[in-house]
This record gives C-alpha cells, structure tokens and sequence, in this order.
C-alpha cells in the first residue's frame, strides 16, 4: 500500500468517526459518505465499487446508500445507455441549505420561547430571557454567515461542476 493510500485511508476514518459522533450516522453509512467525499474529485463511484470497497453486503450498502440520500448528503446521476447509478456528495451550497432550516426553525422556536417567558410571572424565567435573547443574537449572525457561505459555494460550484 502506498503512502497515498495510506493517508486517504487515515483519512476516511477520521471522516468516518466525525460523521458518526457529530452526525450521528452509523458507522457504514459514515465511511461510505467520507469515501465519497474523499474521492469526489476523482472518477465517479458506483454501487458495485463501494460494496467492494466497504467490504460489506449488498443490502447494507443499500440501505446505508438510501439513508444517505433521504438525508440530502449525497446525491447521484446517471449516464445515458449506462444503467449503473453514480455517486457522489450533495454540493456543498445544498449541504448548507440544511444548516439554514435549523436555522430557521430554531428562530421560530425562540420567538415562541421569548412570547413564554414574557408572560412568565416566575423571577427565574425574567433572567432566562436574557440568555435566549443571546441565543436569538448568535442566530441572525450565524444565518448571515452561512447565507454568505452558500453564495460562495455556489460561486465555485458553478465555476467548478462536478
């Protein structure tokens, strides 16, 4: 094995745990996504390769595959006369799209918590108002970064498809 070889191994696992611990995926699931990501500038992957690749059953690949694709982390295309699917991660601008339904989902439930608390006649809950206060504060800066991230990202999607 190569040196490279070895680096991108290492470094799919390292993917591979991050993917796990911080996303919560399982553990095929997560290497399956860290090899796209890993590979992604490469040729494109097909289901055949990744079951030889991850060593593991048809099914498990499958069902990993499609949890994947319900989660919007990775995408694929076809080819035409080729009846093989391709592979690889959702763009990155896409990606980012999700970080912004949190976003916004976690604004409206501030507003409601805001709404709550100022009704609250509990002393506890006129000091907790401040936190959530700071809490919708980070929000709108962390909204405006990552719409500043996604109009960069497709700046270079656009200039580089995949």
């Amino acid at each position: 094995m190569s040196d490279l070889e070895k680096d991108r191994e290492e470094l799919v696992e390292l993917f591979g745990v991050f993917f796990e611990t911080i996303h919560h995926l399982p553990p095929l699931g997560a290497r399956i996504f860290a090899n796209l990501i890993v590979d992604s500038q490469g040729k494109p992957t097909t289901f055949d390769e990744l079951v030889e690749r991850m060593g593991a059953s048809k099914s498990s690949v499958s069902t990993n595959l499609n949890l994947l694709l319900k989660m919007g982390k990775i995408s694929y295309f076809t080819l035409p006369g080729d009846r093989k699917k391709y592979y690889k991660p959702t763009p990155f601008s896409d990606r980012f799209g999700n970080y912004l339904k949190m976003i916004e989902l976690e604004k409206e439930l501030i507003v409601k918590m805001t709404a709550f608390r100022d009704k609250s006649s509990c002393p506890k809950s006129k000091s907790d108002i401040e936190m959530v206060r700071v809490y919708e504060q980070h929000l709108l800066e962390m909204e405006k970064v990552v719409l500043k991230s996604i109009s960069d990202f497709k700046e270079i999607e656009k200039n580089n498809p995949i």
